[in-house]
C-alpha cells in the first residue's frame, strides 16, 4: 500500500497536463501511486499524457460523465492511505508529499491536511489570501471560519485520510458545479483542518477563467442541502451566506434578475460587511465595470478573488 494516491482528472488539458504529472513524478517523498483518469478528452490530452511513462502511473480512459464522477472513479481505484487530487492544468512544488508526510507524523490523530497555495497571473505571482491570522507554521482550523476569503481546502492542495470518505462520502455526482465545495462541507461539518502555511501549489489565473466563473454558478439544490444544519451552525450559515452573496453576483451578471432575489432572500445580511451589501445593491452594469477593474487588479497582483 503506497502512502498516497494522487488523483488527477483529465478533460481536454493538452496544454498542461504533461507538466502537471511530471510535477508529481519530481516529488522528493517517492511512496506514491498516480492515478489518471482521462474523461473522454476530445484533444491531445492522451497523447500528452501517455508521453509521460512511470510504473507508479495507473491510466484509465472512460466517456466524459463530468469531473465529480472522475475523481470518483480515481477514488474507487486508489489503495494509498491518503488521496490527494491534482487538477491538470495546477501543479505542485517537489516537496508537497514530503511536507505533507511530515506533518502526518506529527500530527497523527488528525486526517485533513492542506496547504497554503499561490496564483499566477498575467504579470505576476501572488500568494493567495486567507481570513485568519498566522501564529506557527501550521494552524488547527474549523474549515467555515478559515474560509471567509480563500478556502482553506482547494482541490489541488488537499491530503486526506481514506476514512473521512467512507464517513463523509465522496463527490456528489448530481452536482455539476459545488461538487468539490459540497465536498469540503461534509467534511467540514465532521472535522479540523491542518493547513499548513507552505505555499505548496500553484493555481494559473488568466481572464479566459472569468468567461467559465461567470457560469459556476451554485446550484438551488447546494444550498437547499444545508439549510437545517446552517440553522445550528452560525460559522456554516456564515459561509453559505458568503457563497449566496457570490451567486447573487454572478446572477446579477448574467441577467438572472429572478434567480438573484430568490437568493438573496436566503441571505443573513449580518454575515456581509458594508461594502458586499452595497454590491448587492448596484446594477448590473455597475457590477460588469466592476468586474473588468478586478480583474485587471488582479492580472497586476492587487487582489486575487473576484466574487468574494
Amino acid at each position: 500500500m503506497p502512502r498516497f494516491s494522487v488523483i488527477i482528472p483529465v478533460f481536454n488539458k493538452e496544454k498542461f497536463v504533461a507538466k502537471t504529472i511530471k510535477s508529481v513524478l519530481s516529488q522528493t517523498f517517492t511512496d506514491f501511486e498516480i492515478i489518471i483518469l482521462n474523461d473522454g478528452s476530445t484533444d491531445k490530452s492522451e497523447q500528452e499524457i501517455l508521453s509521460v511513462t512511470n510504473e507508479r502511473i495507473h491510466y484509465f480512459f472512460k466517456q466524459n460523465e463530468g469531473v465529480a464522477k472522475a475523481r470518483n472513479f480515481g477514488i474507487e481505484k486508489a489503495t494509498g492511505e491518503y488521496l490527494c487530487f491534482l487538477d491538470a492544468d495546477d501543479y505542485w512544488y517537489d516537496n508537497f508529499l514530503e511536507t505533507m508526510n511530515q506533518y502526518i507524523q506529527k500530527l497523527p490523530n488528525e486526517k485533513v491536511f492542506a496547504s497554503a497555495i499561490e496564483i499566477e497571473t498575467g504579470k505576476k505571482i501572488i500568494r493567495a489570501q486567507y481570513s485568519f491570522q498566522q501564529k506557527g507554521d501550521y494552524e488547527i482550523v474549523n474549515y467555515f471560519e478559515a474560509s471567509q476569503k480563500e478556502a482553506v481546502l482547494w482541490t489541488s492542495s488537499v491530503c486526506i485520510h481514506k476514512e473521512v470518505f467512507e464517513k463523509c462520502g465522496t463527490f456528489d455526482e448530481q452536482l455539476k458545479i459545488s461538487e468539490d465545495t459540497d465536498l469540503w462541507i461534509r467534511i467540514g461539518l465532521q472535522y479540523q483542518v491542518v493547513f499548513i502555511w507552505s505555499i505548496l501549489a500553484r493555481y494559473v489565473f488568466d481572464e479566459n477563467s472569468i468567461s467559465r466563473n461567470l457560469n459556476y454558478i451554485f446550484e438551488d439544490v447546494f444550498f437547499e442541502k444545508y439549510v437545517l444544519e446552517e440553522k445550528k451552525n452560525q460559522a456554516l450559515k456564515k459561509y453559505m451566506d458568503l457563497n449566496r452573496f457570490s451567486t447573487v453576483i454572478k446572477h446579477k451578471l448574467n441577467e438572472n434578475n429572478e434567480q438573484a432575489q430568490k437568493i438573496y432572500a436566503e441571505i443573513d445580511l449580518k454575515n456581509l460587511n458594508s461594502k458586499k451589501k452595497t454590491l448587492l445593491q448596484l446594477p448590473s452594469i455597475m457590477l460588469k465595470i466592476l468586474l473588468k477593474l478586478k480583474v485587471f487588479m488582479t492580472n497586476i497582483g492587487l487582489g486575487n478573488s473576484v466574487f468574494r
